[in-house]
């Protein structure tokens, strides 16, 4: 059974927080998305309780989530941090390439990161998560550091949204433009 300071519980808060705020844009009608599930095959189930005590991950996941805002297809995933520097070892090479292939349809893909100490979510467009990964791929940092970002994309707290990422995205989607 996981424990609160398990591995398997890092993020659980934030996912929590976007998991309402996606409940509240739903029921505004201001977008429709979905946290994706990740595929598990069970290898010991409890009879008892019918829980699932054993498994493995199946394949490997993609996104956290993935919908529509105002008919703009999006995916994202989300990423705590408790430093400064944010390690790309965080970001999986499959994650990246499935975010380039869906920009390529013509949706918009991007991480939002929270930074514990700082109490600070942030956008972090794919563009900008594909400069920092081809830089380590180059054989630069393997990291990027807090310093490093836009703070234009800095996610303002809002009364009664936990994590207004539409304000990312539409300062991602007014850059697109220019």
């Amino acid at each position: 059974m996981a424990t609160w300071n398990s591995r398997g519980l890092r993020g659980s808060l934030l996912e929590d927080m976007i998991n309402r705020t996606n409940e509240k844009y739903a029921d505004s009608g201001l977008a429709l998305i979905q946290k994706v599930p990740t595929p598990i095959t069970p290898i010991k189930i409890d009879k008892e309780t019918r829980h699932i005590t054993l498994a493995y991950f199946d394949q490997k996941s993609t996104v956290d989530y993935i919908g529509a805002v105002q008919g703009i297809p999006v995916c994202f995933d989300a990423k705590e941090c408790a430093v400064d520097a944010f390690a790309l070892q965080n970001i999986h090479e499959h994650q990246v390439e499935f975010m380039g292939k869906f920009e390529a349809q013509g949706g918009v893909a991007f991480f939002l990161i929270y930074y514990t100490h700082k109490d600070v979510l942030y956008y972090l467009p794919y563009e900008m998560l594909r400069f920092f990964w081809d830089r380590a791929k180059a054989g630069g940092r393997k990291s990027f550091r807090y310093e490093e970002l836009n703070p234009q994309y800095v996610i303002p707290k809002q009364h009664g949204i936990l994590v207004p990422y539409l304000e990312g995205l539409k300062k991602d989607l007014e850059d697109r433009e220019e």
